[in-house]
This record gives structure tokens, sequence and C-alpha cells, in this order.
């Protein structure tokens, strides 16, 4: 994919985003903006430095890692970001990204299909485990910190 590419499907996302911020937070379009071009940045940034650094390290590596030292405590630009940011509900981040990868899922839907019956299962094994293991490690720290 072309980097143009990426720009264009990263402004859709955000503009999504934005819609459904406005749904379902208590913030503005306008409010949100800047927390999201932020985002859009930091993206792009790391997807384009994933692509352009030797080394095959994945774009979503830059994107924490670039991330993570603007905001670190005490550094000028902490604050300005994380202020912008937290403007931007984080489930409504996931809708339209959601919504992309289902519908990239269904033009390959001929290829589930031939998977059977195993992919099912072994899809729900996944996401049960997944659950449960989850709930065991909130459940060990929120008891050790005194939480409950």
């Amino acid at each position: 994919m072309k980097m143009s590419e990426t720009l264009g499907v990263l402004l859709i996302c955000g503009l999504l985003s934005l819609v459904a911020n406005v749904v379902g937070t208590k913030f503005g379009f306008f409010e949100a903006i800047p927390g999201m071009l932020f985002l859009i940045a930091l993206a792009f940034l790391g997807i384009w430095l994933g692509k352009v650094l030797p080394g095959g390290i994945p774009g979503v590596a830059y994107v924490v890692t670039i991330g993570c030292i603007l905001t670190y405590p005490g550094l000028p630009t902490a604050a300005p970001i994380a202020a912008a940011v937290s403007k931007v509900g984080f489930l409504q981040l996931c809708t339209p990204i959601l919504a992309y990868a289902g519908i990239a899922i269904c033009k390959d839907l001929d290829v589930f299909a031939e998977s059977s019956w195993r992919i099912v299962l072994v899809s729900c094994v996944v996401f049960i485990g997944t659950y449960i293991g989850s709930a065991i490690i909130a459940q060990v720290i929120l008891k050790a910190i005194g939480q409950i």
C-alpha cells in the first residue's frame, strides 16, 4: 500500500472516529480534532518508519515507542498531547477499525468457508481462554493491591 493510500485510510478512520466520538462521549467534534490529528500523525509516522528503516520492525512498534517518548512525564510535549488525546474515546476509535476489519474478512469469505468448522471451534476456545486468563490476572492483581 502506498503511503498516500495509508494516509487516506487513516484520515477516513479519523473522521469516522470523530463522528462516533460525538455520539459516545461528552466532547464535541471540534474539541476532539487536535487529539485525533496527533493520533493520525503518530500512526502515519510509525507506519512510515516501519517501511523505511531496516530491520523489519513493525510500524506499530514505532507508534508505541514514539507515543511513549512524547508523553513521558516531565517532557514539555506530555501535558498538551495527553490533554488533546484525552478528548478522544478509545471505543470510538475502535468502531471504524473493526468495521474495516469486518469488510476485509468478508472479502475473503470463501477462504473462511473452506476452513471448515474447526476454525470456529479453535476461535471459540482461544476467545474463552483469553477471557478467562485475563479475568484471572485481573483478579490476582486487584486482590494484591487491595482493590477487591
